[in-house]
């Protein structure tokens, strides 16, 4: 299955090497390009991608506004938003829009192509330096924070949640447990609601957190 790709971003230049890195993918298309928000918002609703990768930073219209426009008009449109460092207080507002995913333009090329697959298969990807920086960000009560979040979930759901913080989808998880998928998705949807998340993203930041997605043994 084809997976079909809006690209965003002000730059020609970055543009065309996105372009490139996803194509070197066979089944990844970039289907449209834009170079500003607006016209992103507007291309998504003639051609119905699969994923809309965004540059978080273009005119008319950045990628936090095109994001939130998506996410009312197009719901079934996953988001991804590419980054810098410079940009981290971006990324809590970001979230709170509900991206499928953020990575960043310096990261290795694999990751880009790892993360449009993970979110093309309906999984959460959010590249580990992001992950360190916003953690480092919320100061330390937050690990003990995330534990005591944890405490509240089954064996089973943590060990849903564990997965799922690391980029795995829905259909990965469960070849890994063993479980249905529709299991699974009855599983992330309960991990959400006892969390108190809005998406996997901020799911799979909580497992950061708690120390599971390094293989730490949260406190229960």
């Amino acid at each position: 299955m084809t997976i079909r790709v809006l690209l965003a971003d002000d730059e020609p230049l970055i543009r065309a090497g996105v372009k490139a890195i996803l194509a070197t993918d066979p089944e990844i298309e970039v289907i449209a390009e834009a170079g500003d928000g607006c016209e992103a918002v507007e291309l998504a609703r003639h051609h119905r991608p699969d994923i809309a990768l965004l540059d978080i930073r273009m005119p008319r219209l950045d990628g936090l506004g095109a994001a939130a426009e998506l996410r009312a008009s197009l719901p079934s449109v996953a988001v991804i938003l590419l980054t810098t460092f410079d940009e981290d207080d971006y990324v809590d507002a970001a979230m709170a829009h509900g991206v499928d995913g953020f990575l960043l333009k310096a990261a290795d090329p694999r990751e880009l192509l790892l993360g449009v697959r993970a979110v093309a298969d309906g999984a959460a990807y959010l590249s580990p330096r992001i992950a360190r920086k916003v953690i480092a960000r919320s100061g330390n009560p937050a690990p003990i924070a995330a534990r005591r979040r944890v405490e509240a979930l089954t064996d089973r759901e943590r060990d849903v949640l564990a997965l799922l913080g690391r980029g795995l989808s829905n259909a990965d998880i469960g070849r890994n447990l063993f479980l249905a998928e529709a299991t699974v998705k009855f599983h992330v949807s309960a991990i959400l609601r006892r969390l108190e998340v809005d998406n996997r993203v901020q799911a799979a930041i909580c497992a950061y957190e708690a120390g599971l997605t390094r293989g730490d043994s949260p406190a229960r």
